[in-house]
């Protein structure tokens, strides 16, 4: 199937301790970026995040926005250092003794002496957090690529109904062509009879010089090449996959023909015709760049 390179796909995911919210957006570009912008706390995952978009997104600008929430920031833990309070306790004595002062120590006060009892928050399972992160990511990358596929198949089936008008203009061309030689015949024997009045006239000339014309204006090659690419164009639109650069230079190498075609035209019926397929080409790449 057609992907678009753009799209959007979101995804949250909670336990008893965190949240994880992952946002994914995407715009056209011709190779793949990704910048993801996310809480310090989870630098640590950024390659693994890349990596698991790379199975998902091939082209495109994409932005990642990721929002974590950690309730276990409130559930902090009182650690007390017996070892220490016990020395405290000791010097204080024995500074109460030798300068013969009153001791006043009681367990309030023996609290707040330095690290006796101290604060620490729960540790952060790195796997645990992973495995959330992980379902986030892969869950809005999952919607982020459904929405690229619909808007593809919008841009397929737009396509091929312009690839139609292209093949409708190669056939005006190719049938317009030998009109132009009869016409062109017609007038150089309308002009040497007028000259010559009379005189008889040299068949073989007036052949002779409708070759030539022929070979100047002659654009078979040129549409056929152009069928050919109309074709290819719509064998890879039908295989799908990622195929936006392929279509891309095809898009190119009818363009290349449509203005070669218009250089040889020599009539303004297929100027005319040529000014129309050029103009539609271009719209063709146009929306081949929304194309993975």
């Amino acid at each position: 199937m057609i992907k678009s390179m753009t799209g959007f796909g979101r995804c949250e995911i909670a336990d008893q301790f965190h949240r994880v919210t992952v946002e994914i957006k995407s715009v056209n570009h011709r190779y793949l970026d990704i910048a993801i912008k996310m809480p310090k706390k989870l630098n640590f995952f950024e390659n693994n995040i890349r990596n698991l978009l790379k199975n998902y997104i091939q082209r495109g600008k994409v932005d990642v926005y990721i929002v974590y929430e950690d309730c276990t920031e409130n559930q902090i833990t009182i650690k007390y250092n017996e070892d220490l309070a016990a020395e405290y306790v000791k010097y204080i004595r024995k500074m109460a003794e030798t300068f013969s002062l009153p001791e006043e120590l009681n367990a309030v006060e023996l609290s707040k002496y330095s690290e006796v009892l101290t604060m620490e928050a729960q540790t952060v399972n790195e796997e645990e957090l992973w495995k959330l992160l992980e379902q986030a990511v892969t869950g809005a990358a999952e919607q982020f690529v459904e929405a690229r596929l619909r808007e593809g198949e919008e841009l397929k089936q737009d396509l091929i109904g312009k690839l139609e008008l292209l093949k409708e203009y190669v056939e005006q061309i190719e049938q317009r062509s030998p009109e132009i030689l009869n016409e062109y015949r017609q007038k150089l024997t309308d002009k040497v009879k007028e000259l010559l009045s009379d005189t008889m006239m040299d068949e073989n000339r007036i052949a002779t010089e409708v070759t030539i014309f022929a070979d100047r204006i002659c654009t078979d090659e040129e549409t056929v090449r152009l069928k050919s690419h109309i074709s290819s164009t719509e064998d890879t639109l039908s295989k799908g996959g990622s195929v936006g650069r392929k279509l891309d230079f095809i898009a190119q190498e009818m363009n290349r023909e449509a203005n070669t075609i218009l250089s040889k035209a020599n009539d303004l019926t297929v100027s005319n015709i040529a000014i129309n397929l050029k103009t539609d080409i271009e719209k063709v790449r146009e929306q081949i760049q929304n194309i993975e």
